[in-house]
């Protein structure tokens, strides 16, 4: 793929109109707001500080299942002979061992909620938005839309069947896959969106305006992006077992012992006493 259609497909994915559910999630900051951790004289600076602690813990703790599922589709996708049933089967079950582990390191069911949903949404997405039309079936590309569209069937019909949970940063990575992006801008992307989506949570709640959302997105929040987008990009979760080139040994493992964890328990407490709000507009 070359930078013009990477180029094309990001400001597809950036879009804040894709039916991906984000916009009922405000991943605790109206939790937050309600439990009296924002002051109206320094509405801005505390929420800054929500956006920058919540990355924080959203990059260490799922960034490393974006990049695993990514990897995992890539290499489905790419594989010279054609892919067969069985690495069909073997990708798959690596998506699902890395769904499981998602699941059993969320701590709390509202955020596991909102995970499911979104996840699911851009599955959805991806089949109903991003697939190839049949009457561009002469595509050269028609072998590789045809991998991508196998393996995203395939999880969609197991998270149908409940055996596995369909959680967001795995869907992620299996979306960006599958679409040709890369890992890089996979997961700088995937960490912008959190972080326009907690400030569009705070313009809908009415803490910040919407001028004021821009503004802090650009100046602000950015260099928060670029921070954790650096230090948890090399962060794998050890279910996957990878051949990185340019990586010596001891800094993959590395890369496993250090790679997912949460990082804010205040983040979590408010998250899980979501649903205790007499009235909320958010379901996260």
């Amino acid at each position: 793929m070359n930078s013009d259609d990477e180029t094309y497909i990001l400001l597809l994915l950036s879009d804040s109109n894709l039916p991906t559910g984000s916009f009922v999630a405000s991943s605790g900051y109206e939790s937050y707001v309600k439990h009296g951790f924002l002051s109206s004289a320094s509405a801005s600076d505390d929420t800054l500080n929500f956006v920058q602690d919540s990355l924080g813990t959203y990059a260490r703790s799922s960034l490393p299942f974006v990049s695993d599922a990514h990897r995992v589709v890539a290499d489905h996708c790419s594989i010279e002979s054609g892919p067969s049933e069985e690495t069909l089967k073997l990708a798959l079950s690596q998506l699902l061992a890395l769904d499981e582990y998602y699941e059993t390191m969320t701590l709390n069911h509202v955020a596991r909620r909102a995970s499911k949903s979104q996840g699911v949404a851009l599955l959805t997405l991806y089949s109903k938005g991003f697939s190839l039309p049949r009457h561009m079936s002469r595509s050269p590309l028609l072998e590789r839309e045809r991998r991508s569209a196998s393996i995203v069937d395939r999880l969609k019909l197991s998270i149908r069947r409940e055996d596995t949970h369909g959680h967001l940063p795995v869907c992620w990575g299996v979306l960006t896959g599958a679409l040709g992006l890369t890992l890089e801008r996979a997961q700088y992307l995937y960490l912008f969106l959190h972080a326009r989506s907690l400030l569009s949570a705070a313009v809908r709640l009415n803490t910040i305006g919407p001028y004021g959302s821009q503004q802090l997105l650009l100046h602000a929040v950015r260099p928060f992006v670029d921070i954790e987008a650096d230090r948890c990009k090399d962060l794998r979760t050890g279910v996957i077992d990878h051949t990185l080139e340019n990586v010596i040994p001891d800094q993959n493992q590395a890369s496993i012992v250090d790679g997912p964890a949460a990082t804010w328990p205040l983040g979590e407490i408010l998250a899980v006493r979501h649903d205790l709000q007499h009235s909320r507009i958010f379901n996260s």
